[in-house]
C-alpha cells in the first residue's frame, strides 16, 4: 500500500483502506468509522437510501441510483447495524419475484417494449447487485439469498449471461444482437459469484471470466451491446461501478485462477504503468454527479481511486 495513502485520505476512505488494505477489526475502528459517519457526502448517501426505491431504474449508468450507493456504503466497510442501510436492505427484501429475485422499481419506454410506466422487476443487468448487496450486509444465504442466485445463473449461456428481463419488462432487449451476451450483465454476475464460495470456481464463472478476457483480447473488433473495451474503457475512473478498466479488473482479481493469465496481468500493467511519481493515480475520466469527491475531477490524485487500484494489485499479488 502506498505510504502516504491513509495520511491523504478523509476518515471515510481511511476507514475503508484499514479494513479493505490493512485487514485491521471494525471493533477497533469504531472511533474511525463515527468519524466516518459524520463526513456530510457520507450522510448524504445514507439519506438518500433510506427510501431505496425512491430513485427509478431507468438508466443502469446513473450513478444515482439507490443500489450503486448502497453498494458504495458497502464497499467501504459499512454494515447494517447502521439504520439507514439496514433499511435500505429491508426495502429490497420487500420485492421479490416468484424465482427469488430482487425486484428495482423501473420504467421501460414502450418503444423498446416495456410498458412505458413505473413497475416492479429485474434485468441482469440490476438483479445481481440487489443481491451482491444482500450478501455484503451478510443478509442469510440459504433463507434470502440462494434461490434467487440459481435462478439467475440458469440463464447462463455458453459465452457469459445475455440480455435477460423478467416477465414485467416484456419484450425488452438492450441495443445488441440477440445472440449475444451482455458484457456488462456478465461482469456483475461474476462480481456476484466472486462473493459465494461454491461457485468461486465453477464452470460457470470460468466460461464468464473467458467472455470478458476474450472481449478484452479482441478489443478493438468485438464490442456486443455497444460495450466497448478502447480508449474510453482504458481510462481510470471511480467508483467501479460500471464497465471499465478499474471495475473489470477489480472483479478479475478476487479469481485465484485468473492472475497467472496473460490478458489479466496486461490489464493490471495498463494500470500501474498510469502511477504517477508518488505512487498514487489520477482520475482520467468523472461522472459528473461526483462533484464535490476526490475522484470527480482530473486534475490532482484521488485517493479514492488510489485505494481501488491497490486493492486490485493486493487481490492479484502484483
Amino acid at each position: 500500500m502506498h505510504k502516504n495513502l491513509l495520511s491523504i485520505s478523509e476518515p471515510w476512505l481511511q476507514y475503508g483502506i484499514r479494513i479493505n488494505l490493512r485487514s485491521e477489526s471494525r471493533e477497533d475502528l469504531s472511533y474511525l468509522k463515527n468519524e466516518a459517519l459524520k463526513d456530510k457526502k457520507i450522510q448524504s448517501y445514507l439519506n438518500d437510501i433510506r427510501n431505496f426505491h425512491n430513485a427509478v431504474v431507468r438508466n443502469h449508468k446513473n450513478p444515482d441510483l439507490s443500489i450503486h450507493k448502497l453498494l458504495f456504503l458497502l464497499d467501504i466497510g459499512f454494515e447494517i447495524d447502521i439504520p439507514e442501510i439496514e433499511s435500505a436492505v429491508g426495502q429490497i427484501l420487500s420485492h421479490k419475484d416468484k424465482n427469488g429475485v430482487y425486484q428495482s422499481l423501473t420504467n421501460r419506454p414502450a418503444h423498446y417494449g416495456g410498458k412505458g410506466e413505473d413497475t416492479f422487476g429485474w434485468c441482469l443487468c440490476d438483479a445481481p447487485l440487489l443481491l451482491m448487496a444482500l450478501l455484503k450486509a451478510k443478509v442469510d444465504y440459504q433463507k434470502h439469498i440462494k434461490q434467487g442466485v440459481e435462478h439467475l445463473l440458469s440463464l447462463y449461456r455458453e459465452q457469459g449471461f445475455p440480455c435477460s428481463v423478467s416477465e414485467e419488462h416484456g419484450t425488452f432487449k438492450g441495443p445488441g444482437r440477440k445472440d449475444d451476451c451482455c458484457p456488462f450483465a456478465t461482469l456483475i454476475m461474476l462480481k456476484l459469484l466472486s462473493e459465494i464460495d461454491e461457485y468461486r470456481n465453477s464452470d460457470i464463472v470460468k466460461g464468464g471470466i473467458e467472455a470478458v478476457l476474450s472481449q478484452w483480447e479482441n478489443s478493438f473488433e468485438r464490442h456486443p451491446y455497444m460495450f466497448y473495451m478502447g480508449t474510453d474503457f482504458r481510462k481510470l475512473k471511480a467508483p467501479a461501478m460500471w464497465f471499465d478498466i478499474v471495475s473489470v479488473a477489480g472483479c478479475l482479481s478476487k479469481f485465484d485462477f485468473v492472475k497467472t493469465d496473460p490478458r489479466f496481468c496486461e490489464m493490471v500493467d495498463l494500470i500501474k504503468g498510469k502511477q504517477n511519481a508518488d505512487g498514487l493515480f489520477i482520475p482520467e475520466s468523472v461522472y459528473q454527479k461526483f462533484k464535490g469527491w476526490d475522484f470527480g475531477q482530473k486534475k490532482v490524485p484521488s485517493p479514492y481511486l488510489t485505494f481501488l487500484c491497490e486493492r486490485i494489485f493486493k487481490e492479484a499479488g502484483a
